[in-house]
């Protein structure tokens, strides 16, 4: 059960940061306002920046959905990785700017992610990777 929440929340994640980066990439003006930045000559390369940064993040998640879904023997530390700093990452903006719906959003997304990693490794069995079977 906790597996398949686990993989339920990794791709409510993966949908919401590929979201995130095709806005970052094809419409940086609206995505850059959602981040209260202004859209102009100076922050152009920061919209670049950020857009590829979502995409990077956005294939961690597919890979981590993807060896949760295989039950691969890495899954945990990737989502422990991956709750962690959106624990972070939520907490920091909400103490830095001020803005609850990111720790909400965030914070609860990674927090959801830790816990249901942790639940669903004392439930079941991981295969071994095939370098570390041999």
């Amino acid at each position: 059960m906790a597996r398949t929440l686990l993989l339920v929340v990794l791709a409510v994640a993966i949908l919401l940061e590929l979201g995130l980066t095709g806005g970052a990439f094809f419409a940086p003006m609206f995505t850059l306002a959602q981040f209260g930045v202004v859209y102009g000559p100076e922050t152009k390369f920061l919209a670049y920046l950020t857009g590829w940064f979502l995409l990077f993040v956005t294939l961690a998640v597919g890979l981590a959905w993807m060896w949760v879904r295989q039950r691969h023997a890495g899954y945990a530390g990737l989502c422990y990785l991956l709750g962690s700093w959106w624990i972070g990452i939520g907490i920091g903006i909400f103490v830095v700017f001020g803005k609850p719906d990111n720790l909400l959003l965030d914070s609860l997304k990674g927090l959801f992610i830790v816990v249901l990693t942790w639940r669903s490794q004392s439930g079941g069995a991981v295969r071994p990777t095939p370098a570390l079977a041999a």
